[in-house]
């Protein structure tokens, strides 16, 4: 009798720092939260902070290796 070894492949992993850190939008694009937003908060304008909110998208240098640890 044979067995069929395909199914014993293991399967991909997503990198479970990745999945916390980046989201993929609805077109497929990649964003992230910036930083300096964590502390230190009474030093920084208003303005700042604000500017700080909006997520970012990932820069075209890092998009295929975030790409690969979110196993896409």
């Amino acid at each position: 009798m044979l067995i069929d070894r395909e199914a014993n492949v293991p399967k991909q992993k997503t990198h479970s720092g990745a999945k916390k850190r980046f989201k993929v939008t609805g077109s497929g694009k990649l964003t992230h939260e910036q930083a300096n937003r964590r502390h230190l908060m009474e030093s920084k304008s208003s303005k700042r902070t604000r500017r700080l909110m909006a997520d970012e998208p990932v820069s075209k240098a890092d998009t295929k290796k975030v790409n690969k640890l979110l196993g896409r």
